[in-house]
């Protein structure tokens, strides 16, 4: 018998926001595959789970795929849990999901927090159409290139950026859409969460007057209240 393979979502911030079901898998399974596992500590400290953690990355997912397809054919269960949010969300995940499923292992999700849709419930735009855009390139002409195709996009945007690219990406915004409303949300759930709604000129003075820390939210609809 195959073990099962359980996708879990862990908390964004705030280590309270865990559900009661993921600690019961994170305690039962055999494995813990974790983006970072000093960061995963922390979480299984919190709730004193003594369940044998294993690196999961980018960089090590293609050998780690093989090492964890073994495990479950063995018959180990085994918990893919990211940084933060849900796993395989603009994470590490994708591939050995895809192998499980190709080799007939069930794979069980473990809903819980997602950085984008709770920033997304809170940011005033319409939630009943959107696209999630994840990471847009970090070359400028591709960028700009994505943003010109997303210019006539009706449904809400959302896309996550790096502290470094921020003002990169809202002047391209700004250049290519207009002093558009736009939604910025960094460190959700935690001490310093901040999520900020006005026109892409107004974000741009705000972020330029001090450090910018965090990893970034941007919503916006083009189309919704854009000028």
């Amino acid at each position: 018998m195959h073990g099962t393979l359980y996708i879990v979502a862990t908390p964004i911030g705030n280590l309270q926001d865990i559900t009661l079901r993921a600690i019961e898998v994170l305690k039962e399974v055999d494995v813990i595959a974790a983006e970072d596992t000093r960061h995963t500590k922390i979480l299984t400290g919190r709730y004193g789970i003594k369940t044998q953690l294993t690196s999961y990355f980018q960089y090590n997912q293609v050998k780690k795929t093989d090492f964890l397809i073994d495990l479950l054919k063995k018959g180990q269960d085994v918990a893919l849990v990211s940084d933060s949010g849900t796993p395989g969300i603009s994470d590490p995940g994708f591939t050995v999901i895809k192998k499980a499923i190709e080799e007939g292992i069930a794979v069980i999700p473990i809903p819980g927090p997602s950085s984008f849709l709770t920033a997304l419930s809170v940011s005033g735009l319409p939630t009943n159409k959107f696209a999630f855009e994840g990471f847009l390139s970090n070359k400028s002409a591709h960028r700009r290139k994505q943003l010109e195709e997303l210019k006539e996009e009706e449904r809400t945007i959302i896309i996550y950026e790096s502290p470094h690219r921020l003002l990169k990406t809202l002047n391209d915004i700004l250049e290519i859409m207009g002093d558009i409303h736009i939604v910025c949300a960094r460190e959700l759930t935690k001490k310093f969460e901040e999520i900020r709604r006005e026109k892409v000129s107004r974000a741009i003075e705000h972020f330029l007057r001090g450090k910018i820390l965090g990893e970034f939210i941007i919503i916006f609809n083009p189309k919704h209240g854009s000028k």
